[in-house]
């Protein structure tokens, strides 16, 4: 029989406070944020239900077409954008979401200020970086990050932190490990709350052990896409 939307919440929560505590922090300081990608909405709304609050989407069109329902029928949700970003969509996405994962770039960084600007909605972004140097993969160069950083700076967006995505089918540990002290190299363990993205369904645990205060769990809440 399928695990409940409360069933599996729960294991997560479980896991992610385990974790924690294995690494002395304080599980509150972890945000779990349920990647309901090419899930619908009748999917979704039991784990809301089940009591999580945060969730995450790759595409902004897919947000688009499900979400602005579903806030307002459930208040006091946020949702994030955890997949890559097209400056043309910089407008949309500062009006739909609440925080975004995957500013890799100067002139995603412009759209995004013009953007907040626009709307009067400062959004807290997350720096990605290319943490594997894959080809393939979205995020700025780790030889690019002080610059980036500036940039967003100068831009008055807020900064929420580095998230990355390390490449599949490897150790994830060291990769989490390299984001760490690449925030911690650029000063961002001195700013308010800095923060990092890492760490998914098959290895969330590590991230957590490694510093990160935002997991993104897909499959393991909502089960297989599709």
């Amino acid at each position: 029989m399928e695990p409940t939307a409360y069933e599996r919440l729960a294991e997560i929560e479980t896991r992610i406070a385990a974790a924690a505590k294995l690494a002395r922090r304080d599980p509150k300081e972890i945000t779990l944020v349920a990647v309901s990608k090419m899930h619908p909405a009748e999917r979704i709304v039991p784990l809301i239900a089940a009591g999580q609050r945060v969730f995450g989407e790759n595409r902004v069109q897919e947000a688009q077409a499900k979400w602005p329902a579903l806030l307002e029928a459930h208040p006091g949700l946020a949702l994030h954008l955890v997949g890559q970003l097209q400056s043309n969509k910089a407008d949309d996405a500062v009006r739909l979401f609440d925080c975004i994962h995957s500013l890799d770039r100067a002139s995603l960084a412009a759209a995004l200020a013009k953007a907040m600007d626009k709307a009067g909605r400062p959004v807290p972004c997350f720096v990605q970086v290319n943490i594997g140097a894959e080809d393939q993969k979205g995020g700025c160069l780790i030889a690019d990050l002080p610059v980036l950083l500036a940039q967003t700076r100068a831009a008055d967006i807020p900064l929420a932190g580095l998230m990355c995505v390390p490449p599949v089918g490897i150790e994830a540990a060291p990769y989490f490990a390299l984001l760490a002290k690449l925030a911690d190299d650029n000063g961002l363990s001195f700013e308010h709350a800095p923060g990092l993205s890492m760490g998914m369904s098959d290895d969330f645990e590590t991230a957590i052990m490694l510093g990160a205060t935002h997991v993104r769990v897909g499959s393991a809440l909502l089960g297989d896409r599709g």
